[in-house]
């Protein structure tokens, strides 16, 4: 393994493990509901990141569904979810061992705590409103979460490998455009159906804050 592989596992790993919420485990043993919750949620992402599409190694795309992950499970537990399939695709071989830290690193934790960042700027100044919450925090949210994410794996690919930057831009960074609306529809519309049918779903939606604040400033 190189210096930058190593680096990409132990940062993936330290914050995987200093960041883990110890709600979390207590919480997932005794709620049949959440072992649903949680358990889908990593099939659901093992086969939206298995539809990928590439010219070169490493140079591949996928829709990631990060937002309405940590918009329902905050970004360590999206953290931690979203590092189960980058294992289980290195166990299948359909990724690199080595790289493993690297994948999970430009692919989860780092664009899942952007897009809560994006959420808490969104929640602290901006109108607390259903559809600031829908439109920025999770549609909004996602398109820029997609341009972080290649943005990162656009400089592992620089330093890590042969390609020049001119090569990424005409066969990675190209694709940009074409996949930001459709992430951000994806998280868009999966959030606005779990705030409507599961909002008990969804940690970061609160009936008080998006639906009645005005009831909260008179209270």
């Amino acid at each position: 393994m190189t210096t930058l592989q190593w680096a990409g596992a132990l940062i993936w790993l330290a914050i995987v493990v200093i960041g883990f919420p110890r709600e979390f485990w207590p919480k997932f043993r005794s709620e049949k509901d959440y072992q649903h919750l949680v358990l889908a949620s990593i099939v659901m992402l093992c086969l939206l990141w298995g539809l990928r599409a590439g010219i070169a190694e490493g140079l591949q795309v996928h829709f990631l569904a990060l937002t309405v992950l940590v918009l329902s499970h905050g970004w360590q537990i999206a953290g931690l979810i979203g590092s189960i399939p980058i294992v289980i695709f290195a166990v299948l071989g359909v990724i690199n061992w080595p790289d493993a830290g690297l994948y999970a690193l430009t692919g989860v934790i780092v664009p899942a705590i952007f897009s809560f960042g994006v959420f808490l700027f969104s929640y602290r100044f901006m109108a607390r409103h259903l559809f600031i919450y829908i439109f920025i925090a999770a549609f909004l949210n996602g398109a820029l979460t997609m341009v972080i994410h290649l943005l990162l794996t656009s400089g592992w690919m620089y330093i890590g490998f042969d390609y020049s930057w001119a090569y990424i831009v005409d066969n990675y960074l190209v694709l940009l455009p074409l996949l930001v609306f459709p992430e951000a529809l994806i998280n868009g519309m999966a959030i606005t159906l779990l705030v409507v049918y599961k909002p008990e779903w969804v940690r970061t939606f609160a009936d008080r804050d998006y639906i009645y604040p005005a009831n909260n400033k008179d209270k």
